[in-house]
């Protein structure tokens, strides 16, 4: 895709998320959770512009808690992918609030995302975990992509 295309609709989200904020109902929401919205914004973008064709944002279904902040396309492998936003960086990383717990969350909404797929479809499916870092600092944003930040499995605990 072009960039200018890119950021022209960066610049439209932006647009619309500051009319938003200032008029809509978005201003009630907690400071962090205004982080997070839009620091999922500028992962899309930011995955956008690296070849990933997003096909679903905060995804959720009725029979497992939490949702999937970003689901992917890279190529044939189907990216599940989770996105940590910062408004500073500081001794820890933002990537390091990915506790097993919630590995363990994204692996079970994968699941139940996948199950809603064609049979056929996800036979031989190359899935894969990633994580992007947002910072959002005063200088502009900054994003890290960390491609398999976890296995699709979680690791079995070796019993004595």
């Amino acid at each position: 895709m072009h960039t200018w295309w890119l950021q022209l609709e960066r610049s439209a989200i932006r647009g619309l998320d500051a009319f938003a904020a200032r008029f809509g109902p978005a201003r009630t929401r907690p400071a962090h959770l205004r982080t997070g919205i839009r620091g999922e914004n500028e992962a899309l973008f930011f995955l956008r512009a690296h070849g990933y064709i997003v096909i679903a944002r905060r995804w959720r279904c009725t029979e497992e808690r939490g949702d999937l902040d970003l689901v992917a396309w890279d190529g044939d492998t189907l990216c599940f992918i989770e996105v940590k936003a910062r408004t500073k960086r500081d001794m820890t990383p933002a990537e390091s609030a990915v506790d097993r717990d919630k590995e363990n969350m994204v692996r079970t909404m994968a699941n139940a995302y996948m199950r809603r797929m064609p049979r056929d479809e996800r036979a031989d499916l190359l899935v894969r975990f990633d994580l992007v870092s947002v910072y959002l600092l005063s200088s502009g944003v900054e994003c890290d992509l960390l491609r398999d930040a976890f296995p699709p499995r979680a690791p079995s605990r070796n019993r004595r």
